[in-house]
């Protein structure tokens, strides 16, 4: 069907194969008769039954079935797999008769596809073979004989899980009592099967040699190989035993076979280990045909005896004791002494070659199987027996591996045992094995440390036990005289090894310590060796009693079938008593060696100071203290000592060598300063006390050494060993709880406290370890009990406590470090150990002082980070001791209920900053979470109750949060106030520290979270309170102007910690809390009702949840401030009618207050405040009921006009007044912005009459702008001022005759002079006096409002101006006066720190720019004719404020590579830094626009040499961001061009805040779009001449953002010119960027075409050329070359580019002559003529030209005439 690769017909989703074929073929049975399925070669099993002829078998195998069969025919593995997994699938579905139809098919696939080469066909085939024997379970039977024999060689695959596959399958088949039944029901097929395999199979003949690699094949015969003698092994186990004789002659034909016989010699081991386990097999199954076979058994078993492969080893052994067991003629078949045993020497001396824990095990029972015709001469076969296998020890695997070494040691002994067994009254045996044998393994193990643990001298002394044993047991008085001699033989050997071990100056340390070893076991056997895990399936002697568990079975076969090997084991001795009483025969000759070896070592001890035989003597000691060993080592000395001690001390010292000598000997060498490590000694002193007769003379001797004689260390070293051993510890128990020692730790404890807190420099060992004796006695519990006396640890405890609270007080940091870590480690050990019965009184007040010390820890900076740590691990044990103590409830805990007051006080308290809140809030969460622990579910709720304030408290921190919170929401319009609730600045607090609301809210937050996360339900309310009190403290936050630093770290640790509304909501029920913040917003107003605002704008909350608050809104009146405020905040979020109806309800009210009620909340300043703010959202449109309040308010001026505050003095108004004001004043603009055109003119000429008069007030009151209503009231009335500015500006000619006749007039000629000649110089002053910049502040509140009108003040009246004259000296000026004082005063402003007075002042700066060129073209003439190149500066007072603002910009981005974006932060000084800078530039490029060319080159000029520009680019590829698609437009999925910042002009709005974040990449953007259109070759010669990485960064941006936009404008400016050219036509093409210009004059016709470059301005603009008639070719290539210059380097458009080489090209027609220089009429860069003639040649040149000419050539010579020019 095609080609493999071709590309598969559209749609056809199955691929076309020979599969799809034979399905087709399978299920159209009726066309296509008689298809029958072949395989691969002549003896693929694999065949589906043919369909013509045969229609009754076909009818019982299903198509799908058919299909699957014939998959499993392929040679692809992954399609026989999922083949047989579909199988084995539809034989799980299927119904039993369906399937049963495959039964006759499946024996020959299963056959073949048994031995398939993939292990996962095998096992795939072995799970589907199950799932088919559970469909048709019995009917399987007639099938059997075909498929037992694969079957038992698949439960032999080499591959495990197929293996495991085939035995369930097999399980599945026959329960285990019916499996022999069917074995031997197939044995006969069984056994031809297996050998056809064994004798008749090559790789060749399994496998295809023409499909299958040689590797593969081989690879397939070794596993069936391999798989056959383990199935033919499995067979004879299974079979039962009267069976086996009809298979004699098969097995007796297979053993005739050669080849079966070189099985054992075969390469591949695997083929060699089956061999090997069917041999044991057969031994033990048919032995008689196995003795027929001797010779060839025997050398085929007995010759391999050297095999070392690790799988072949264990089953060769057990074929050889097989071997020897079934034929017992074996060793006149082969050469022991010449092919046998030597290989058996090699293996041996070589430590079995890494298979000792496999050969070992049977080398006793081979040599007990030896007959003494073998081994004749006896002694010398032993004797080389015994060496070899003793030589294993000495090579390195034996020596690194335990399990080697010790087989190796098991098998040495055992074999030992035996042979001394057999050859008891033989003396020259008997001396071999003492001094030949063991005796030097003693000394070869005590030489080498590595071989102390092969249980040498475990074995040794089980040896000596049997011996002794068998001693005492013997009957016969001659074997016992044997033993006897043996043993005492053997002593005086060891005697002799070990003196000579001990006996030297410099003794051996590992052979001291291997001395060591083997005298405490010989004293103390242990009793461990019988439960070796390495031993017990081994060997053990016949007349040992053999353990439960033991496995002393060989395992024969692999199903489970053990056979004793009784007749493998020699008779051995008895076995020791399990006693740990040693024999009489071994106790004498041991002392004795002890005494002597004590001896020994005291002589090395006093004459050389040993300290080897010192720490040997402390071992002996241990194991052997007895009065009789002291007296040895006191030898003649007398008791020196006992005269200086009390008269009982004495007596026990006069009474008892080992007293004598603990205080002669045992005393000096503890409180040896040089000694490092003294735990031996304290063993001699704990031999010593062991002699002593009673409890009361160990007690004395110990109190009277803690008194007088022993060191501190000795103390804590003799306390330690106490605590290692119980046996230790009943000798000093009584001395423990003594009052000598108990007085003497507390005195220490002072001590140590006191010299830790007074010394900076301690001796850190010297305290460390008094610091571990403390430690220790406070830690260390025997049988739930204090080490020491109870009364002395609390005394101690007490002490620790002191330290500590010392330790708060001062603040010197290196006296206190080494206090607090070693009290931290003491009380760590305390906690840790004790538990709830033991904990003292005093530690609780000891847990206190840590917790504490931890909390405040962030705030202390003299504390280290580890000591940090250890102190809260330290409080955490014990609160964890606390939380676990059984029998006492934990609320009675002094602690708990000191903590809790502790942190409702810290939090309380006005000291914390943000560390240490963090801190307080890090313990208090590691404190709930130990609390969680606790099985008492309401304990962390009793303890956050604890912590929780009362209603109180809450209000008296909610009173001292600073006031300043109202600035925003005054400004806002959000709140109203008719009173002054604050004074002072909030800056001028301490602005590190936290008000402690913000403290508490969110301590008990964290520890609300802490609770619900574990579900804890909080009662009273105390969630919703704490959760408000939260949101309070947020809100409180967030309404801050200019919060200090401290508050924004508070939030964002807040957040860092998940301390947020919607995760203690989420996790809690806070149904309550809505009801809970409107009661309190109704009662108290101010951040409570800003609350219920904010939830309603986060969508935490509905409006319609707020509306079911309150039945009817008549209920908020009488006014209050709460329900004015609440009414105030709701009003956003309420629908039309309820505004309205809100209205409705306030209007009357207004017309019936008196006017001493005018002023007050619940009269008109109330009511009024609510229209205000239910007219914010413009959705109120009744104009009748706005032009009726505006009447009222009209009415209260003709009524009580006093209580406007027009054009006075504030310094006396009440607040109430200036409240009721500032509401007016607000109405007024809400209603301006809903009724505008609607208003009579006596209701202009109040509205624009009272603003004039209250921003006149505000001039006069600028004094009091520190009052907040006063502030409030200016920025009211200059935002009513704006307002109406706006209105007017944007007031169109009014043909409707809406507005009064004479308004616009009266407005522009009266009210704008009015407002702008108060507020410019206002302006002015403002700037002027201000010291707190930052725009955000109350404090200058007013500059918004006031910029904001200020930028619409018409340019006539900004040229008026009466601002005082501000001239500067020197300063180079065309512009008259005025002009020049109103730039000196406004450009300055442009520095300052404030956005709005920057905005404002570029506005009125822009308005004037095109305005100035002119007086710098009247003075034109003076710059024209310089003999160098001129240059003429833009304004002065802004170049003066560039180059300030230039070495800003430097320090802000100088140090950044260009094109790495810089972020601005909004509102910072480097935001108003750079924002100035880049108004200063707009403000000259506008200024550079607006000017004629000639003045424009003269400009350009000035800013290459002072490189301003250049300056300028780099900052902008700073400042500019790498996408600059603007932000609303990149959420805009649309086919239209993307909105970017060069297409959109920038906004420069004051009011506008959530822009602010664009302000900067914006105006950036369209400084670089203005700089590209206006100086585009200055740009170009700067982008030329920039480092390549500048210049490709460059190229990219504005090639991929900006190019194109300008280029459509160029474009779009030629087409929709209004210039016209006589005699030149122009024409543009947008899609091809081509500009068409078409010049004629009489007959001359030229054409240009002008081509813009992809990277429009940056590359160069091409010229080419079109129709030409009647030009010549040179003057034809001039023009084109004057007019590609002109483009270039002219800064200006293409159409001005043209109208320039059209006048230079008209010019020439005129008879002007060209400059002989550039060939041009007009100069290419400043537009001049040639003027300067030559006097010889009068020739005229550019002025330009001829200067670049005389200091380029060094000459002053006419180019043409070359006389001197003059």
């Amino acid at each position: 069907m095609g080609g493999k690769n071709k590309q598969r017909t559209k749609g056809n989703l199955r691929p076309s194969n020979s599969g799809r074929a034979a399905e087709l073929l399978a299920k159209e049975q009726g066309t296509v008769p008689g298809f029958i399925g072949f395989g691969t070669f002549q003896s693929d099993l694999g065949y589906v039954p043919a369909v013509q002829g045969a229609e009754e078998i076909d009818n019982l195998v299903d198509s799908d079935f058919r299909m699957v069969l014939r998959k499993l025919s392929k040679k692809d593995v992954t399609t026989k797999l999922k083949a047989m997994q579909e199988f084995g699938t539809m034989c799980t579905e299927r119904d039993t008769e369906i399937v049963k139809g495959v039964l006759p098919y499946w024996p020959r696939i299963f056959c073949k596809i048994s031995l398939d080469h993939d292990r996962r066909v095998r096992e795939a085939t072995q799970q589907a073979f199950e799932k088919l024997i559970l469909k048709v379970k019995k009917h399987l039977a007639p099938y059997l004989r075909s498929l037992m024999g694969y079957w038992l060689i698949a439960q032999c695959d080499t591959y495990a899980p197929a293996a495991s596959a085939a035995k369930d399958a097999f399980e599945a088949a026959f329960p285990p009592s019916k499996q022999p039944e069917a074995i031997a029901f197939c044995k006969d097929e069984i056994t031809s099967v297996l050998q056809d395999h064994l004798l008749k199979e090559t790789p060749d003949s399994l496998s295809d040699p023409q499909t299958v690699p040689e590797e593969e094949r081989e690879a397939k015969f070794y596993r069936v190989i391999t798989c056959s003698l383990l199935a033919l092994k499995k067979l004879l186990c299974l079979l039962p035993d009267n069976e086996l004789d009809s298979l004699e002659d098969k097995f007796k034909s297979l053993l005739s076979q050669n080849k079966f016989w070189k099985y054992g010699k075969h390469s591949i081991p695997q083929i060699r280990s089956a061999y090997f386990e069917l041999v044991s097999a057969l031994c033990q199954r048919i032995p008689q045909l196995m003795q027929k076979e001797a010779s060839k058994v025997s050398s085929s078993v007995l010759l391999s005896i050297d095999d070392s492969d690790p799988i072949v080893c264990r089953a060769l052994w057990e074929a050889v004791l097989y071997t020897l067991t079934t034929i017992e003629d074996c060793w006149l078949h082969v050469n022991a002494k010449k092919s046998v045993f030597p290989k058996l020497s090699a293996v041996v001396r070589e430590g079995g070659r890494g298979l000792a824990t496999v050969i070992y095990p049977y080398l006793l029972p081979f040599i007990s199987k030896l007959p003494q015709s073998i081994t004749d001469p006896r002694l010398d076969f032993f004797r080389n027996f015994l060496t070899c296998l003793v030589a294993g020890l000495s090579t390195e695997r034996i020596k690194a591996s335990f399990s080697e070494c010790s087989a190796v040691m098991s098998a040495f002994f055992e074999c030992l045992r035996f042979i001394m067994q057999q050859s008891l009254g033989e003396e020259e045996m008997e001396e071999m094995l003492v001094n030949d044998q063991l005796i030097p393994v003693i000394d070869t193990v005590l030489k080498d440390p590595r071989l102390h643990d092969g249980q040498l001298f475990d074995y040794l002394a089980e040896t000596l036990s049997s011996w002794e044993a068998k001693a005492d047991m013997e009957k016969n008085d001659k074997a016992a005289q044997n033993l006897e001699k043996v043993l005492l033989n053997f002593w005086e050997r060891l005697s002799e090894v070990c003196y000579k071990k001990i006996n030297v100056p410099e003794a051996d340390v590992k052979c001291v310590s291997g001395v060591s070893s083997l005298l405490q076991v010989l004293q103390k056997p242990k009793s461990s060796l019988k439960s070796n895990a390495k031993r017990a399936g081994k060997v053990r002697f016949a007349d040992e009693v053999p353990d439960g568990n033991d496995q002393n079975e060989k395992r024969v076969s692999s199903e489970g079938e053990h056979r004793e090997v009784c007749a493998l084991v020699a008779k051995p001795l008895p076995a020791p008593p399990d006693s740990d009483l040693i024999s009489p025969r071994r106790k004498k000759p041991l002392e004795n060696l002890v005494c002597r070896l004590a001896e020994m070592s005291i002589n090395y001890v006093n004459e050389q100071k040993s300290e080897q035989h010192l720490r040997f003597l402390s071992t002996l000691l241990s194991s052997f203290s007895s009065t009789q060993v002291f007296k040895m080592l006191l030898g003649d000395e007398k008791p020196s000592i006992a005269k200086s001690k009390p008269l009982e001390i004495a007596k026990l010292i006069q009474r008892n060598p080992a007293v004598q000598f603990l205080y002669q000997r045992v005393v000096g060498w503890l409180n040896e300063d040089t000694r490092t490590e003294a735990g031996f000694v304290v063993d001699i002193l704990y031999s010593a006390l062991c002699c002593c007769k009673d409890e009361k003379e160990r007690k004395d001797i110990l109190d009277d050494l803690t008194e007088v004689d022993l060191k501190w260390n000795s103390v804590l070293q003799v306390i330690e060993k106490a605590c290692s051993s119980s046996d230790k510890h009943a000798l000093v128990i009584s001395w423990l709880k003594g009052d000598i020692l108990g007085e003497k730790l507390v005195t220490l404890a002072s001590h140590l406290c006191n010299k830790d807190l007074e010394s900076t420099v301690t001796s850190e060992p010297y305290f460390s370890e008094r610091w571990a004796l403390l430690s220790l006695v406070l830690s260390q519990h025997v049988n739930d009990d204090y080490l020491i006396g109870e009364v002395y640890v609390e005394r101690i405890i007490v002490k620790l406590h002191e330290t500590l609270s010392n330790i708060k007080k001062r603040s010197e940091a290196d006296s206190i470090d080494s206090a607090v870590s070693f009290t931290c480690d003491v009380a760590y050990a305390y906690f840790s150990s004790a538990t709830g019965r033991l904990l003292v009184p005093s530690s609780e007040d000891l847990l206190l002082t840590l917790f504490q010390l931890c909390a405040q820890s962030r705030a202390n900076a003299r504390l280290p980070d580890f000591l940090i740590c250890k102190l809260k691990n330290t409080w955490l044990s014990g609160v964890n001791l606390l939380v676990h103590q059984p029998g006492r409830p934990v609320q009675q805990s002094a602690f708990l209920r000191a903590s809790a007051l502790w942190l409702k006080n810290q939090a309380q308290s006005p000291s914390l900053d943000i560390t240490s809140l963090q801190g307080l809030l890090s313990a208090a969460d590691d404190l709930l979470k130990k609390l969680l622990e606790s099985e008492d579910m309401s304990l962390l709720g009793i303890y956050i109750a604890s912590v929780m304030p009362d209603h109180r408290e809450w209000e008296k921190m909610r009173r001292l949060l600073p006031k300043q919170w109202l600035h925003r929401p005054l400004l806002e319009g959000r709140l109203s106030l008719n009173y002054e609730c604050f004074k002072a600045d909030y800056k001028e607090q301490d602005t590190k520290k936290l008000p402690s609301h913000l403290c508490t809210s969110a301590l008990l937050s964290k520890m609300v979270l802490v609770a619900l996360k574990k579900e804890i339900v909080l009662e009273n309310n105390e969630l919703e309170k704490i959760t408000a009190e939260l949101l309070y403290a947020l809100q409180w936050c967030a309404e801050l102007d200019s919060p200090p630093a401290s508050l924004a770290g508070f939030c964002e640790m807040l957040e860092k910690m998940d301390i947020t509304y919607d995760n203690l909501c989420g996790l809690g029920n806070t149904s309550g809390l809505l009801h809970l913040l409107f009661n309190r917003s109704m009662e108290h107003g101010t951040l409570w009702s800003l609350i219920i605002a904010k939830l309603i704008l986060s969508r935490s909350v509905s409006p319609e949840d707020v509306k079911q608050l309150y039945r009817r809104k008549e209920g908020f009146f009488p006014l209050t401030e709460g329900k004015m405020h609440t009414i105030q905040s709701l009003c956003p979020f309420l629908p039309e009618d309820d505004k309205k109806e809100f209205i409705a309800l306030c209007v009357p009210a207004l017309r019936a207050w008196a006017k001493e009620d005018l002023c007050k909340t619940n009269g008109g300043f109330g009511h009024l405040a609510i229209i205000n703010s239910c007219l914010q959202t413009r959705s109120i449109d009744d104009g009748e009921l706005l032009h009726g309040i505006l009447d009222i308010l009209m009415c209260w001026k003709k009524d009580h006009e006093d209580i406007f505050l027009f054009s006075c003095d504030l310094s006396g108004v009440s607040p109430a007044v200036l409240g009721l004001n500032v509401e007016i004043v607000r109405f007024l603009s809400l209603f301006l912005r809903c009724c505008s055109p609607l208003l009579a003119e006596r209701e202009w000429d109040f509205i624009m009459c009272a603003m004039l008069a209250w921003l006149e007030t505000t001039r006069e009151n600028y004094a009091l702008r520190s009052v907040p209503l006063v502030q409030l009231l200016a920025c009211v009335s200059c935002a009513l001022a704006c307002e109406l500015s706006a209105f007017f500006a944007s007031t169109t000619p009014d043909p409707a005759g809406q507005l009064p006749a004479n308004l616009v007039s009266e407005w522009k000629e009266f009210f704008s002079l009015g407002i702008h000649s108060l507020l410019l110089p206002l302006l002015v002053t403002v700037t002027g006096e201000s010291r707190d910049t930052s725009e955000t502040s109350f404090q200058n509140a007013v500059l918004k409002p006031m910029c904001e009108t200020l930028t619409y003040i018409p340019k006539d009246q900004l040229l008026g101006h009466k601002l005082p004259a501000r001239l500067i000296a020197g300063q180079k000026t065309n512009l008259p006066e005025h002009l020049q004082t109103l730039l000196n005063t406004l450009a300055p402003l442009l520095l300052f720190r404030a956005r709005p007075v920057q905005i404002a002042v570029y506005h009125m700066l822009y308005k004037l720019m095109p305005e100035l060129p002119q007086y710098d073209q009247d003075n034109l003439k003076s710059y024209g004719d310089e003999e160098e190149e001129p240059a003429l500066s833009p304004p002065a007072a802004l170049m003066s404020l560039l180059h300030t603002q230039e070495d800003q910009l430097e320090s802000i981005l100088g140090g950044v590579p260009v094109g790495q974006i810089v972020a601005i932060r909004p509102l910072s000084e480097e935001f108003c830094s750079v924002l100035g800078y880049l108004l200063t530039w707009k403000l000259i490029l506008t200024f550079f626009k607006a000017s004629p060319s000639q003045l424009r080159a003269l400009y350009s000029m000035y800013l290459r040499k002072t490189k301003s520009l250049n300056k300028l680019l780099y900052h902008l590829f700073r400042l500019m961001p790498e996408n600059p698609t603007c932000p609303e437009a990149a959420a805009e999925l649309s086919s239209k061009e993307p909105k970017t910042f060069f297409t959109e002009e920038v906004q420069l709005s004051i009011r506008e805040m959530t822009t602010l974040p664009y302000h900067i990449p914006h105006l950036a953007c369209s400084v670089y779009h203005m700089t590209l259109k206006d100086l585009p070759a200055m740009v170009r010669l700067w982008w030329n001449s920039s480092e390549k990485r500048v210049f490709n960064i460059v190229d990219r941006f504005t090639s991929k953002y900006v190019s194109s936009v300008l280029s459509s404008q160029e474009i779009t400016a030629v087409q929709t010119s209004t210039q016209l050219f006589n005699g030149m036509t122009v024409k543009a093409r947008a899609t091809t960027r081509e500009v068409m210009a078409t010049y004629s004059i009489e007959d001359i016709v030229i054409e240009l075409i002008i081509q813009l470059p992809s990277n429009y301005p940056l590359g160069s603009i091409s010229v080419e050329s079109g129709r030409r008639v009647g030009v010549a070719v040179q003057q034809w290539r001039n023009w084109m070359l004057q007019l590609s210059t002109y483009l270039t380097h002219q800064n200006g458009s293409i159409m001005e580019g043209l109208a320039l080489w059209k006048n230079n090209v008209d010019k020439r027609f005129e008879g002007v002559e060209d400059c002989m220089i550039c060939f041009s009429v007009i100069h290419g860069f400043n537009y001049s003529l040639p003027k300067k003639a030559c006097r010889t040649c009068k020739k005229k040149f550019h002025s330009a030209c001829l200067y670049k000419w005389f200091t380029s050539s060094n000459k002053s010579t006419c180019p043409l005439c070359r006389e001197t020019f003059f």
